[in-house]
């Protein structure tokens, strides 16, 4: 591109895989002069390295939230998490359901997407009018902007199903977060399937 972009975009989802409650996507922007100094205070301020959510502990994933969130309300970044419910994960299939709230997310955030340069973990894609993109591999260890929007997928998403688990206490979301695990499918067999669950998921 010919210019510098104003501001960066980090863009990963959480919860492809499990059988029950949403996909969230989140999109992480910030301002490519405040970008560095965002990352070097994180990780001096909490004594943790970046890295993608799945690589911190739970409580490691949160103190950054609670960072990343503080950073927010003082407008040094701003994000918004879109989430896929179950019924429309059957209805549209995840990809489809994935690559809409994606751009739900982003254009949430975006003003000008000429002025924006977006990074995006894995297979995602954002919308054409994003003409300054990069897909990019485990771009969650690569680049810290979309460690980001893992981190922050990751604590809203699991946040959503410790509320589950007070709502349907036999299932215990609170553990599994709506994977898979041999207790779920028990739970399953002994107490039925949920609006929640993932038919499709289930076949």
């Amino acid at each position: 591109m010919d210019k510098k972009p104003k501001y960066i975009v980090g863009i990963d989802e959480v919860g492809r895989g499990p059988i029950a409650g949403p996909v969230a996507v989140c999109s992480f922007i910030i301002t490519l002069n405040n970008y560095e100094s965002l990352i070097n205070n994180g990780q001096n301020d909490l004594k943790i390295k970046i890295k993608d959510s799945k690589k911190l502990s739970k409580k490691q994933r949160e103190k950054w939230y609670e960072y990343l969130k503080n950073e927010k309300n003082n407008e040094r970044c701003n994000f918004f998490v879109s989430y896929v419910s179950a019924e429309n994960i059957d209805k549209f299939g995840i990809v489809k359901a994935i690559n809409k709230s994606l751009e739900t997310s982003l254009l949430k955030i975006v003003s000008n997407p000429k002025d924006t340069f977006v990074y995006l973990d894995g297979g995602l894609r954002a919308p054409e009018q994003f003409i300054y993109q990069e897909t990019v591999i485990k771009g969650d260890e690569l680049h810290p902007v979309i460690s980001f929007a893992s981190i922050v997928a990751k604590v809203s998403r699991d946040k959503v199903m410790y509320n589950y688990s007070k709502e349907y206490p036999k299932y215990s979301f609170e553990n599994h977060v709506g994977y898979g695990t041999k207790a779920h499918y028990e739970a399953i067999k002994k107490y039925g399937v949920l609006d929640i669950h993932r038919k499709s998921f289930l076949n």
